[in-house]
């Protein structure tokens, strides 16, 4: 029945690409160009190939081309990670979505599991949910992260996919979902502390990590997932929990005590992690331990995708070399994890966080994690602290940004500067309440730095929106010739009559300012012109702004 109905839908779907046969690659909901016909990713190299790489990643995303890109890079030789700013701020600062609230779903586990393969398939249904049948036609080959069968690991780092997706929720608020994936653990190049590392950061960063595990949930599993958030255990269980952690178990074969899916995967979990008193003390802290960290813990049960998937080298996803039983679980597990009414809202200290704030969160984690050692529990509260507050100022100057804008930005008309002074205090008092308003962490002495350089930034930007408006003032603009004019026209005089009465060298003098007012005046107007040497222009309005201002102090006196 599935097997027809996905028959049908493709049917309709050909039909429907006809129109758009030349870009057969464009995202339906959001008319931008989607890089699924011709898989991306990255291979290790040296730091200098991945730069490289990720100035290709950011020209390619201006021209509107979705794909994977790297947001942490990982040095194979020095078993050290950096975040690519750059790529990252491109991704969540993006306009429609950096305020919105964000659901970040990482999908974590050792490697050669079929990570990225998963992940290809929310994809999938991320852009094509709309269309009742996501999964695909049968000979459809599956792209956007890199993948392949074999031995050898392919993802390395963590990456994001490039397109941040918008999506309404059934209440009508509107979220921006992120996938990630992470670099396989425990293969034969990387270190413990590598995979430690990589683990705990995508878990602090995720609102759903899922833990992808072949087979069965071993002892051994438990144990590599506690390394995994050991970093995390004191700090997360003193002061706030890690949200939802997916067991997802690829190739299970024992249906016939657990059947696929979320209620089988619920019930054997609740027995895998289930407190026994005869365990032995090591055994009960792994289960304690997991349980302290997560507020959610869920388990989802996959058939195998069968031997033509397992065994065929050029396999490349095509959902007619795959059981019938995978891709019926599959249809279940997908929205279960991305459907509107299921997507988890990223929260760190009970306050759920937007694209913007996650910005600063990613940059103050990945400082902790740079050193030889592995970060210490207060080491991460303090990361943690710094960047909640960062993020606070960050929203309430965006506040006063926005406001001033309306007030005097853009092509909005001149005000008078004690208007815009006394509009400037108001929203300055306005978005110093709303820091304050923000909950924040690190107590009232730590918060205070940061409501101190919120307030040095808001002077700073009044000074800017302040100049923007003089710029307005057309009698501003043409103080700096008038006041070179009149100084030629005061020397001219002054020339003429000390030369009458024969005061020859001040005459002289006289003529000597009214040639460097008059040469000051001709670059004046070049830079304007030209728009060339504006340090210049600038030293050049400077001094015609102070002697405007010393003469009309001198009148007025």
């Amino acid at each position: 029945m599935l097997h027809q109905q996905q028959e049908a839908n493709c049917l309709l779907l050909q039909k429907f690409y006809k129109i758009v046969i030349d870009f057969p690659d464009i995202d339906m909901s959001t008319g931008r160009q989607v890089n699924l016909s011709c898989a991306h990713g990255f291979k290790s190299g040296t730091s200098e190939m991945r730069r490289d790489k990720d100035e290709d990643d950011l020209q390619e995303e201006d021209i509107g081309v979705a794909r994977p890109v790297q947001i942490v890079v990982a040095d194979e030789e020095e078993h050290s990670f950096s975040l690519q700013e750059e790529v990252l701020e491109r991704l969540l600062l993006q306009e429609e979505v950096q305020d919105l609230q964000v659901v970040v779903v990482s999908v974590a586990g050792a490697f050669r599991k079929g990570k990225s393969f998963l992940l290809d398939f929310m994809l999938r249904y991320m852009y094509r949910k709309s269309f009742g049948s996501w999964i695909g036609c049968g000979d459809e080959p599956l792209t956007g992260f890199k993948w392949r069968g074999g031995c050898e690991r392919e993802t390395t780092g963590i990456l994001a996919w490039s397109e941040v997706f918008v999506v309404e929720k059934p209440d009508g608020s509107k979220v921006a979902v992120l996938l990630i994936d992470t670099q396989g653990a425990f293969d034969s190049q990387s270190t413990i502390k590598d995979c430690a590392t990589l683990f705990a950061l995508s878990t602090m960063t995720s609102s759903v990590q899922v833990y992808n595990l072949s087979q069965n949930i071993q002892e051994d599993d438990l144990q590599h997932l506690q390394v995994g958030i050991s970093l995390l255990g004191s700090f997360y269980s003193s002061c706030f929990t890690l949200q939802t952690l997916m067991f997802l178990i690829r190739d299970w074969s024992y249906p016939y005590e657990h059947p696929y899916g979320l209620e089988g995967g619920r019930n054997f979990l609740e027995k895998r992690l289930h407190v026994k008193q005869n365990q032995h003390e090591e055994l009960q802290n792994v289960r304690k331990h997991i349980h302290s960290c997560f507020s959610n813990i869920e388990c989802f049960l996959l058939p195998h995708p069968g031997l033509k998937v397992a065994t065929n080298p050029r396999f490349d996803g095509r959902l007619s070399d795959i059981d019938e039983d995978f891709k019926k679980q599959l249809v279940n597990l997908v929205p279960t994890l991305l459907s509107p009414e299921n997507l988890v809202e990223k929260e760190i200290g009970g306050v759920k966080i937007t694209c913007r704030e996650l910005l600063h969160y990613f940059k103050a984690y990945m400082k902790i994690y740079q050193g030889e050692e592995l970060p210490h529990p207060k080491s991460m509260l303090q990361a943690t602290a710094e960047a909640n507050n960062l993020a606070a100022v960050a929203g309430a100057k965006d506040v006063y940004n926005k406001s001033m804008e309306q007030i005097c930005g853009g092509d909005k008309p001149y005000i008078s500067p004690t208007e815009l002074e006394r509009r400037h205090v108001e929203l300055r008092q306005a978005s110093v309440r709303h820091f304050r308003s923000v909950k924040k962490m690190g107590g009232e002495d730590f918060c205070r730095r940061y409501q101190e350089q919120l307030e040095v930034e808001l002077d700073e930007a009044y000074t800017n929106f302040s100049k923007h408006n003089d710029g307005k003032n057309i009698f501003y603009a043409a103080r700096t010739p008038a006041t070179l004019f009149a100084v030629m026209f005061v020397m001219y005089v002054v020339s003429l009559v000390t030369g009458f009465v024969g005061i020859s060298s001040v005459a002289t003098l006289c003529n000597l300012v009214m040639g460097v007012a008059l040469t000051a005046l001709c670059v004046w107007a070049y830079v304007k012109y030209s728009g060339e040497f504006r340090e210049v222009g600038g030293v050049i309005d400077q001094v015609a702004e102070t002697l405007w201002e010393q003469v009309s102090n001198w009148v007025l006196m």
